[in-house]
């Protein structure tokens, strides 16, 4: 067959029967080539190109000339994929408020004129502002010097009209709600009038060792007293001397027959400098915190049993046998007396070593103290007429001394100054008087104090009065 029996079809190789070019269409002009004319650049056309003839020919091109034939499409837009791009939908719920731009240091909530802050200074000093008023007049005050002093003036001011209170409760305000309470409801079996000092004393030094930290229980403390004329003193520390009224207390826990906290193989006859000191050896560490429970529980032990001791008797005060001290003996009214008064000079230590604010007992309290140490005065003044060989002349005339307790608790006593078999009668002749503030001479009684430093007034023969306060001083001991 020769190729006059094949015409070719002018517009290529398709013939008139292929399908895929329809007969007698023609193909549009490139677009970005206007008229199917050449680039402008001066670059040959791919349409100029010579068509194969033959399909055996198809793939002969040149390989850079078929690489730059391919044309590369353009991105496509938000409109040819269905309209423009729009954002989520909006919410049912009430959007929240914006937060508030965080303010910068130093400036003030609101601008007031300095008129308005002058005319706040005195709600200011009254702490009747707002927050919001405060901070400004507080902002203001830092820039303007006649209002600052303006403020001061005021502050001192409020401080005169309202002076400031005392947050520690009473000394008195315990006895006076326990007696209305009681007054109410009597208790079945009463706590005797003499041992209501020692309970009272012991709940307040326990209520202050509820109050002080685990540290402050090693807190240095020195107890004082008076040995033969001299000052003698020993460091401790708090929980020490929680430790020596413990052992101490054992003397009249051992007087009623309740356990000893020494333990029951200690030799009896002990006095308290030697009991302390037992207990202080017995442990291979200081004591701590944990001596706190069983003084405590030994103090309530001891009101307890007193109560109902004092209940069976028959007579007032006349329960319960003697208490042995070592060198003296003193009645257990007495002795719970002699407890209370301890516990009280104590507890000053370990709040004066802890900065821990102390008052004096109650009135009716301290009054009993007082009392208990005057009549112990007399057997004093024998001691140290003994220990200096200068014994009562016979046949002298009785002397006394009359010792005036000024303040709370205080009263009047006649001290016989020949022992404790001397006359103290009304019709013995009173050779001095002196004078001394209560809580001071229950100063003098523990040791604090020397004697000179303790008089606040006396008449008469000096010797005798320093002969007195000397053997007041001598009641102390550890």
């Amino acid at each position: 067959m020769t190729d006059a029996d094949h015409p070719q079809h002018p517009n290529g190789p398709y013939g008139a029967d292929n399908p895929e070019k329809p007969n007698g269409s023609e193909e549009p002009n490139d677009p970005e080539e206007p008229n199917g004319s050449d680039h402008q650049d001066g670059s040959e056309n791919p349409r100029d190109r010579p068509r194969c003839n033959n399909r055996d020919d198809r793939g002969q091109w040149d390989d850079q000339a078929g690489l730059e034939s391919v044309r590369i499409p353009m991105q496509r837009t938000p409109a040819e994929d269905g309209g423009p791009l729009r954002g989520p939908a909006p919410s049912p719920w009430p959007q929240a408020p914006a937060p508030r731009p965080a303010r910068r240091q130093g400036r003030t909530p609101e601008q007031f004129s300095h008129t308005a802050l002058r005319s706040l200074l005195g709600a200011w000093a009254l702490t009747a502002c707002s927050p919001r008023e405060a901070a400004a007049v507080e902002h203001h005050l830092g820039d303007c010097g006649s209002c600052a002093e303006e403020a001061l003036r005021l502050r001192d001011a409020v401080g005169l009209l309202h002076p400031a209170e005392n947050l520690d409760l009473a000394p008195e305000l315990r006895p006076r709600v326990l007696a209305h309470c009681l007054g109410r409801r009597p208790p079945r079996v009463p706590v005797p009038d003499w041992a209501v000092p020692y309970e009272a004393e012991t709940a307040r030094l326990d209520a202050l060792l509820k109050d002080i930290g685990g540290a402050e229980w090693h807190a240095p403390v020195r107890l004082r007293w008076y040995e033969h004329g001299r000052r003698v003193s020993r460091r401790t520390t708090v929980a020490g001397t929680v430790a020596h009224l413990l052992s101490v207390d054992g003397l009249v826990a051992v007087a009623l027959e309740l356990a000893d906290p020494l333990g029951a193989d200690t030799p009896g006859g002990l006095g308290p400098t030697k009991r302390t000191e037992a207990y202080w050896g017995a442990s291979p560490v200081p004591p701590t915190c944990l001596v706190r429970l069983p003084w405590r529980e030994q103090s309530r032990r001891l009101v307890r049993t007193v109560s109902f001791l004092a209940e069976e008797a028959a007579e007032p005060g006349a329960a319960g046998a003697p208490v042995s001290y070592g060198d003296f003996v003193l009645p257990l009214p007495d002795a719970l007396l002699e407890r209370a008064f301890e516990c009280w000079i104590h507890a000053g230590d370990v709040a004066e070593a802890v900065a821990y604010p102390y008052g004096p007992p109650a009135a009716n309290h301290l009054h009993r103290m007082i009392d208990l140490a005057a009549r112990l005065l007399p057997a004093a003044l024998a001691r140290r007429r003994y220990d200096r060989a200068a014994p009562a002349r016979a046949g002298a005339h009785a002397r006394s001394l009359r010792l005036e307790i000024e303040g709370a608790g205080g009263g009047e006593w006649l001290v016989p100054l020949e022992g404790p078999s001397g006359p103290a009668s009304e019709g013995a002749e009173e050779v001095a008087h002196v004078a001394l503030d209560g809580v001071e001479f229950c100063r003098l009684a523990a040791g604090r104090i020397p004697p000179q430093d303790a008089m606040a007034g006396g008449t008469g023969d000096r010797e005798a009065i320093t002969e007195v306060l000397t053997a007041a001083a001598a009641l102390s001991r550890l």
